[in-house]
């Protein structure tokens, strides 16, 4: 992918930040929808896989017949394969898309190799992230709290890879960043979840229209596997909106806090030739 224009700061509104993130999301499709969906195919084929095991596994032949446990053991075993290999992936599926929005709204130059080596570079800070994240969902059993450190931490990872700062400074500066502007900022991901939610609903649509003809030619435990699979893949279509939107919230912070785009604006501002 070549160097794309670097993004025009300014204050956005939210309905402006809106238009951005998908208009951005429009421009790279391939390479964000690509990298979601290639690293999503792991998480996709545990869930197909479970869903079809267990669809297989209790499935009765005549009423009052016990199921078949026989082959849950091996099922457990194959699923704690795929449930590690989508753990040591988790840096790249949410860190790939938000290390290219970032390049891209730079105007740097994106490759594959490029996202890569990125990610690789802050594989350890990504997976503490993502795992502190998730763990403090159950420490805190307080839906509530969590949201207000999670919003608080928002732009963590547009932090460190853009700022090219450790976790814990990436902590420190994101919290800062949003300090005064956490409902703003929880307004806008509440609007991106929302829109994300509803475009999964309506791709989700299709697929199930689709699993109700195939229903016809294919057996139940097949439909289930294809069901669990597609479920994960088209979130992961949507994903990237939510990761970009971070990205784009991170700069528009740093133009109302820090005048970010009064600085772009002063470095594209020519000097005056010297008098000859």
């Amino acid at each position: 992918m070549g160097a794309p224009n670097p993004l025009r700061l300014r204050p956005l509104e939210i309905g402006d930040l809106l238009d951005e993130t998908f208009r951005m999301y429009r421009r790279n499709f391939f390479l964000f929808a690509g990298l979601s969906v290639i690293l999503s195919i792991p998480q996709a084929a545990l869930l197909g896989f479970t869903y079809h095991a267990l669809g297989g596994l209790f499935q009765v032949n005549s009423p009052g017949q016990p199921p078949d446990l026989s082959g849950l053991a091996s099922t457990l075993t194959t699923d704690g394969i795929f449930v590690l290999i989508s753990l040591l992936l988790l840096p790249f599926s949410y860190g790939a898309v938000t290390y290219a929005a970032g390049e891209s709204a730079l105007g740097h130059s994106v490759t594959l190799g490029g996202i890569f080596a990125g990610v690789l570079r802050r594989y350890f800070h990504l997976l503490a992230y993502g795992l502190l994240i998730g763990a403090m969902a159950f420490i805190f059993c307080l839906i509530p709290l969590w949201i207000w450190i999670w919003v608080g931490w928002a732009v963590v990872m547009p932090v460190m890879f853009i700022e090219n700062v450790g976790l814990g400074a990436a902590m420190g500066r994101s919290w800062r960043l949003v300090e005064g502007r956490w409902w703003r900022t929880f307004l806008i991901l509440f609007l991106m979840f929302l829109l994300s939610y509803v475009v999964s609903i309506a791709l989700s649509a299709f697929i199930t229209l689709g699993q109700s003809l195939l229903q016809i030619v294919v057996s139940p435990a097949v439909v289930l596997w294809i069901s669990g699979a597609t479920s994960v893949l088209v979130g992961s279509l949507v994903d990237p909106v939510v990761q970009i939107a971070l990205v784009l919230i991170y700069f528009d912070l740093r133009v109302r806090r820090e005048g970010l785009d009064l600085f772009q604006l002063a470095q594209q501002v020519t000097p005056p030739l010297p008098a000859t």
